[in-house]
Order: structure tokens, then sequence, then C-alpha cells
């Protein structure tokens, strides 16, 4: 029963009927779909007071002032402000004492036959929660995978409805609405792989936490922001850069941590086919590193981002357990190199078959999506007991796997990382974290100043109770 009150048709209805909201949808590149299921219930003459389209590029910028491109988060965000501040002028004096308004606009580009090529597009909404309110506002970038125009058209329709109806009822509870995004849609129809709330309704809200969320229940494999904690969309950050990743807990950023990655991007710039001022590194965590059982503990969660932004680290959130996952979405993304820094360990645990189980051609088939595209691996030596340091050129793998290792080896997809410093090679994150809640302050030598600083004044990875 509960379901079928949250249906398009009912949440489209609620708002034609509820005398408060009042407002503009403005939509470019696929149709009028929102604004249909809003005449298409009825009474839309108590909710709408325009809809409009501006198909023609001209017509476009003569409304909306131009700009580089017309599917983009700045062309959503000139609509928005243009048609609210015409709401605004033209209907304040009359009914700004009755209504709390709202504008809600998207740009989008559907799936091209001609191309074969997935759409995407922006979308958002001004709205006042209260009459005489500053507006807040919602944009969110969605990736559509319907295998026609018309079926994401229909995606975008119930999409927008479930944007205005969150916006109006359900802007108190953030995670509800954006779970409330999918209602009548399914992760086969799109992704929402970035989502920014601002204004009055949102204060006490942090983006970087909706980030993970976004990755949490399933909207997006991957989630970004940069170190001042701006959500920004992947294809965006990506597209023309070359991009190093170190996967870490980063439970805290430890001396080795930091040097691993320092070295590797040294390294990855001194190649021929890599220009540094395209280079752009994150610090990535997978939901398995930041779960704690079957939770994920959301204050661990922005303690550990807290220290990477304040480095002034580019953070990424991602679903993908597997190296080959990460890699096959970051070839999506750009034609540039890209590159992996890690250690040993987790090189010997990329060739552990276990994991790749589940595909048909098991680790043949894990390597192959893994290493195309000019990927490269840049691996940090272990120190062992004896003091002796295993490299990727003394690592030993399973024998019937040993003339693959050695093809990786001889073709330079695996790097020996020897500019890492060798006194950082024997620090142990898990060992440090339990100094930090031990009050041992020999944990302060094991990490940069600037993080024993944070740690300190945030009082952060203290033991719960």
């Amino acid at each position: 029963m509960e379901k079928s009150l949250l249906d398009t048709h009912h949440k489209a209805l609620t708002l034609n009927r509820d005398r408060r909201a009042y407002g503009t949808i403005a939509e470019i590149g696929a149709g009028q779909e929102t604004a249909r299921w809003f005449f298409r219930v009825g009474s839309a003459a108590g909710s709408i007071a325009k809809t409009m389209s501006a198909y023609d590029m001209q017509f476009s910028d003569s409304i909306y002032g131009s700009c580089d491109r017309y599917v983009s988060r700045e062309r959503l965000h000139s609509m928005l402000e243009t048609e609210y501040n015409l709401l605004s002028q033209r209907l304040d004096e009359k009914r700004c004492a009755e209504s709390i308004f709202f504008v809600f606009a998207n740009t989008v580009s559907t799936f091209n036959y001609s191309r074969s090529q997935e759409g995407h597009g922006w979308l958002g909404i001004q709205f006042q929660t209260q009459p005489h309110e500053t507006v807040s506002e919602i944009h969110l970038h969605v990736v559509l995978k319907g295998s026609s125009s018309m079926k994401d058209q229909e995606t975008l329709g119930i999409l927008g409805v479930n944007l205005i109806y969150g916006a109006y009822y359900q802007h108190q509870d953030p995670v509800a609405l954006l779970r409330s995004l999918m209602d009548g849609l399914s992760s086969d129809l799109l992704e929402i792989d970035m989502i920014d709330f601002s204004g009055t309704a949102f204060d006490s809200v942090d983006n970087r936490i909706i980030a993970l969320q976004l990755v949490q229940h399933g909207l997006t494999p991957v989630a970004m922001f940069q170190p001042e904690g701006k959500l920004v969309q992947p294809a965006e950050a990506l597209f023309k850069k070359a991009v190093l990743v170190e996967r870490s807990r980063f439970c805290p950023p430890t001396n080795l941590t930091i040097n691993l990655l320092d070295s590797a991007y040294e390294a990855f710039c001194c190649e021929n086919n890599v220009d540094s001022d395209d280079v752009i590194v994150f610090s990535e965590m997978t939901l398995y590193n930041l779960r704690d059982g079957e939770d994920i503990n959301i204050e661990d969660f922005l303690q550990r981002v807290d220290i990477l932004c304040a480095l002034g680290k580019n953070v990424m959130i991602t679903n993908f357990a597997e190296y080959y996952r990460l890699a096959q979405f970051l070839f999506k993304q750009t034609s540039k190199p890209v590159a992996l820094a890690l250690g040993v360990p987790s090189l010997r645990e990329i060739f552990k078959e276990k994991y790749y189980e589940h595909l048909d051609g098991g680790i043949l088939e894990s390597f192959g999506l893994l290493f195309r595209n000019d990927m490269r691996l840049y691996v940090c030596p272990v120190l062992e007991e004896d003091g002796s340091l295993l490299t990727i050129n003394e690592l030993k793998v399973e024998e019937h796997l040993q003339y693959l290792y050695r093809h990786l080896l001889q073709n330079d997809f695996l790097h020996n990382l020897d500019t890492v410093d060798r006194n950082y090679l024997n620090i142990d994150a898990n060992a440090v974290l339990e100094k930090i809640r031990c009050d041992d302050a020999t944990w302060q030598n094991l990490v940069p100043s600037a993080v024993v600083d944070i740690i300190k004044k945030k009082s952060l990875f203290q033991r719960d109770g």
C-alpha cells in the first residue's frame, strides 16, 4: 500500500493539489517529460505557472546567455537563476504571502543512435520551504542507460517528478530524499553520480556524506570530491586527464601511505606519454574498506576524509572490490594513461584466482580488463623480517601463473617504486591506529606532521566509549 502512495502519479497529483507549491518547469533536450506528468494527472493549474523548452541554440542563448556546453551544470544554473528571477518578479507581489515558489530545470542529451552513446544530463531545482524564504537548491547529474531516446525520456520524466516531490516533502531528511529519487526506476535505467545540496533547507547537510550515500545505496558505483569538499561529476573531473589512484583505508594516512603516492606520482609524470599538467591524483576508499561489520561508520569515514582533504587530496569512493572494475571505470572516462599505486601485498592479492571465479575467463579475463589501455601499476616494496626488500622482481606467484607474471614485468605493466623511503617500509597503519587509541605518543613519528596536527586538534580515531 505504501509503495502505491509513492508512485509517480501520486507524487505529481499531490503537488498539483498543494496550493502552496507554485513554479516553473523548463526542460531542454528530452521533451517536456516532467511537465507532462503534472498535466497528465490533472489539476496542474494549481502548481504550474509556466512550462517551456528552448531547443534552438540561439533561442536558448538569448534566454539564458551563452555557454560552452549546453548539457552542463553551467547551463543548468543559468536556467534556474533566470527562471526563478522571472517567477519572483512577476508573481511575488500577488502570491508571495501564500505560495512557496520553485523552478525545476533540466538540460539533457538522451541515447545517441548514430554513436550508440549513453545519454546524460543535469537536473536541478530551486525552491522555498516557506513563503518569503531564500531559495534552497539541488543539482544532480545523471547517466542514462536506456537503449532508446524514448526510454531515456520516460526515465527523466519520473526522475523529475521525484526530485520536485522530494524537495518539497523530504528536504528535512536528505538521505530519504536521495533514495526516493529512484522510486519507479532502477539502476538498469540510470545512475546518479553527483548530487549537491545547498541553501537554508540544507544548512546542516555535509555533501561528503551524501557522496558516500550515493555509492552505499547503489545510485552510482563512484563518487568524487575535491579537497574543499566540493562534489565533482566523474566524467568532467577525468575528461582528458591522466589518472593516478592509490587505494587504501587511510586510517590514518601514514608516512608510508603518502610517500608511496608521492613516489608513484613522480614516476608517472616521468613517463614519455604523460604530461604532468594533465595528471589528476585520487585517494580511493572502497565501501569494503569503510565497513565495520555490515555497517559503515559515518564518523570514522569523515575523520579519514578530513585528513585527506587537509592534505590537499582528491577523494574517490567506490564499490569496486576488484582492481579490474576500477580500471574499467577509469578507461571509460579518459583516453589518457591510467596508473595505480599499491604495495607488494596488494599485488600478491591481485594474483589470487579466488577473486575471479565469477568471471567466465577467470583471472585471464580480469587481467585482460585491468591491463588494457596502457594501464601501469607502481608497486612499493615490502621490508622482510631479515631486513631484505621484496620487490616486484622477487615476488613469487603460483607456478602456473609465473608466465603471466613475467609477461607483465617484461612489458612494463609493473613498475618498481624504488624511491620510497626505506625507513617507512615497516610502518603498519593498523599498529599506528592502535597506538593512537592507546595514547602511545610514538604514533606521531609515523604520520606526516600535518596529520598529527589534525588528529590532535580534532581528537580523531579515539576508541569508542
